[in-house]
Order: C-alpha cells, then sequence, then structure tokens
C-alpha cells in the first residue's frame, strides 16, 4: 500500500495541496502499522515481507525528504545527510549480504530513534503548511536539527555494529 501511495503523495505535494498530503500519509503509516500487526497476529511473517518492509518505509521517506526539498520545506543539507545515510547502509548490507558475510540487518537503536524523528518530522513540516503555529515551526526546526545530527550518528552505529559481528564471526571461524 506505502509503495502504491508514493507517487500520489508527491503529486499532492508538488501541487501544494498539503492536506490531501497529509491525508496520504497517515494513510502510508496506518497501513504500514496494520501490516506489522496483522503479520505479528496471525505469525505470516515472509522473508519478502521482511525485505520489502523497510524498503517501502525507506523509500517513502526519502521520497518526502526529496519532494519537500524541492519544494522549499526542507533543507538540502539535511535530505543529504538522510540520503548519504541510506545510501551507505544499504551499501554495505548489500556487499555483506551477496558475499554470505553478514545476513542479520536488523536497525540499530540511533537508527530506530532517527526514523521516529524522521517521521514526526515530516508530520511537523506538512502540518505546518496546513496549520498557523510557531510552535510547530520551532518543533519542525527541532527536528530537522535531531536529524542532522542523528543521521550521521545512526550510520556510525550501524558501521561499528557491522564490524564487530564481522570480526565475532571470524573470530568464530578461526
Amino acid at each position: 500500500m506505502r509503495l502504491f501511495i508514493i507517487p500520489f503523495l508527491v503529486i499532492e505535494i508538488l501541487d501544494a495541496h498539503y492536506v490531501g498530503a497529509f491525508a496520504l500519509f497517515i494513510l502510508a503509516g496506518t497501513s504500514d502499522a496494520l501490516d506489522g500487526l496483522l503479520a505479528r497476529v496471525l505469525r505470516q511473517r515472509t522473508t519478502l515481507g521482511q525485505y520489502l518492509d523497510p524498503i517501502a518505509d525507506k523509500l517513502l521517506l526519502s521520497t518526502l525528504f526529496v519532494v519537500l526539498t524541492h519544494v522549499g520545506l526542507m533543507p538540502r543539507y539535511v535530505t543529504v545527510l538522510v540520503f548519504s545515510r541510506d545510501l551507505g547502509i544499504l551499501l554495505i548490507a548489500t556487499l555483506l549480504f551477496a558475499t554470505g558475510t553478514l545476513r542479520d540487518f536488523r536497525p540499530s537503536l540511533f537508527g530506530k530513534l532517527n526514523t521516529v524523528v524522521q517521521i514526526i518530522a515530516l508530520i511537523a513540516v506538512l502540518c505546518g503548511k496546513i496549520f498557523t503555529s510557531v510552535h510547530l515551526f520551532t518543533l519542525r526546526d527541532g527536528l530537522v536539527r535531531a536529524i542532522a545530527i542523528l543521521a550521521p550518528l545512526s550510520a556510525a552505529q550501524y558501521a561499528w555494529i557491522v564490524f564487530q559481528r564481522m570480526n565475532q564471526a571470524q573470530q568464530t571461524a578461526v
């Protein structure tokens, strides 16, 4: 559902229909939550779902960062930091998976925190176009600054975790 919503979300933002964009973003988040809940309750986790779910999440968030940067609502440096982090993690994970070195790519604590802050920041940006509030602008500004810190910090933590796991795997093999 999230993958299907993305193009319509982009169109709404580019056409400055922020109420529609906000509603689609909330729908995407709700479908993600329901999908996860159903998978847990029905115990129906699939390998495909384990790969597609984080891909859909990252594609949705990354697309929003790019589009909001394009329309001047998100600073470029934040979008560059978010993309650089995600691209670096994707490249490392792909390389390790392809070589069979490491296949466990659970998100780190800072990675989870980074994602939550990104989601709240995107909600604040969209709400800032719907509602007039100094507090909303202040919140958005603080969240954007937090992303600028958390994105590289979570990338470094992820790299450290991978490095430690690879060392443990090598020591176990010897």
